[in-house]
C-alpha cells in the first residue's frame, strides 16, 4: 500500500502513466483495425459479439503478459543465430504475426478488386466468415499486438501498477471505439481499402523489425494519418458534389 501511496504523490509517475497511456492508445489502433474489418465480415447479429470478444481477449492476454513480466523479458534473449542476425522469440512472433497480416490483407484487397477470381487461393465462394474462424484469427493477432504492448510498457517504466492502468485504459478505449469504427468502415466503403492498406503496411512493419530492422512507428502513424486526412478530403469533395445542383 506505501509503493502505491508513494506513486500517487510522485509526478515522474503521474508522467510515465499518461506517455504510457498515449503509447498504448495508439499501439492499440493497430489491433482495433484489424477486429474492425474482421468483425464486419461476420453476420451482422454477430458483429458487436465478435468485436467485445475479441477486445476483451486482448485485454485479458495483456494482464496475463504483464503479470509474467520476467518470462516477457526473456522473450527477447536470442534463441539463434542466421548469417550473424540473432532471432528471439518476440522477433519469431513478429515475423509470424506480419506474414500473416500481409497474407490477410492482400487476400481482402484481392476479394475487392476482383470480383469474379476464380477457383484460386482466393476463392470467395463463401464470403461471411464463421464466427470460430475469426476469434482464431482475432486471437493470433492480440497475442502478436499484445507481446509488442507489454515489451513496449516495460521499456517505459518498471512499475506494475502503472503498467496495468495504462493497457486497461488503452483497453477501454478500443472497446469505446470499436462499433463507432466499425459502422464508419461500413458507412464508408472507400475507408476499407485504405485500412487494409494500413494493414498491409504494419505487417510489413512488424517482419521488418523481427528481422532486426527498427521502423520507427511515428513515420508509419504519420503516413496513415495524412493518409487518412487525404481520404476524409476526398469524402467531403464526393458529398459536396453530390449534393450540388445539376
Amino acid at each position: 500500500m506505501d509503493y502505491l501511496l508513494s506513486l500517487a504523490v510522485d509526478p515522474a509517475a503521474w508522467i510515465a502513466l499518461l506517455a504510457l497511456i498515449a503509447m498504448e492508445v495508439v499501439l492499440g489502433i493497430d489491433n482495433l483495425i484489424f477486429i474492425a474489418i474482421l468483425t464486419n465480415r461476420l453476420p451482422e447479429h454477430q458483429r458487436e459479439k465478435g468485436r467485445r470478444i475479441g477486445i476483451g481477449l486482448a485485454l485479458i492476454m495483456r494482464l496475463l503478459l504483464l503479470g509474467s513480466i520476467a518470462f516477457i523479458v526473456k522473450l527477447t534473449n536470442p534463441l539463434f543465430s542466421v548469417l550473424g542476425q540473432e532471432f528471439s522469440s518476440r522477433d519469431l512472433i513478429l515475423i509470424t504475426g506480419g506474414l500473416f497480416l500481409v497474407w490477410k490483407a492482400t487476400k481482402e484487397i484481392h476479394h475487392r478488386v476482383d470480383l469474379d477470381p476464380g477457383p484460386d487461393l482466393f476463392d470467395r465462394k463463401n464470403v461471411s466468415l464463421g464466427f470460430a474462424a475469426a476469434m482464431g484469427q482475432i486471437v493470433m493477432l492480440d497475442v502478436v499486438f499484445s507481446v509488442d504492448s507489454i515489451i513496449t510498457a516495460v521499456g517505459m517504466t518498471e512499475h506494475v501498477p502503472i503498467m496495468i492502468i495504462a493497457v486497461v485504459v488503452a483497453v477501454l478505449t478500443m472497446l469505446l471505439a470499436a462499433n463507432p469504427l466499425s459502422n464508419f468502415i461500413i458507412a464508408n466503403p472507400t475507408i476499407v481499402m485504405l485500412a487494409l492498406g494500413f494493414l498491409l503496411m504494419i505487417g510489413t512493419a512488424l517482419i521488418a523489425e523481427g528481422f532486426g530492422v527498427k521502423v520507427p512507428k511515428g513515420y508509419i502513424y504519420a503516413a496513415m494519418a495524412f493518409s487518412a486526412l487525404v481520404e476524409g478530403l476526398n469524402m467531403i469533395e464526393r458529398r459536396s458534389r453530390r449534393s450540388r445542383p445539376d
